[in-house]
């Protein structure tokens, strides 16, 4: 069984944060990188967390910063996926390297 104690959950966040980083380069479509920048920061709302849970003297604080990632994530989100759209209808295309003329 795992214990839990800090290590582990900054071990998972880590993890999170390279399947992130490593999703961001590898995928072509504008969708998997939206994907991949919300898995980079639910490893730091994960973070945020963690040592809320273990080190923290007063918990409000890292519920505080997680929930305000937990914004910004869906207001990048809500964003993104509008622009996503509005490229698309133009290029018909979602790869961002087939996408080179964005001027204008």
């Amino acid at each position: 069984m795992i214990s839990c104690n800090l290590n582990t959950y900054l071990i998972i966040a880590v993890f999170m944060l390279c399947l992130g980083l490593y999703g961001l380069m590898q995928h072509r479509s504008m969708i998997g990188m939206l994907i991949s920048i919300e898995l980079i920061l639910n490893g730091a709302g994960l973070n945020f967390m963690a040592f809320n849970r273990f080190l923290a003297p007063e918990p409000v604080t890292g519920q505080i910063f997680t929930l305000f990632i937990m914004g910004l994530a869906a207001a990048e989100a809500a964003i993104a996926v509008s622009l996503i759209f509005a490229v698309y209808r133009k290029y018909q295309t979602s790869d961002p390297e087939q996408i080179t003329d964005l001027r204008g």
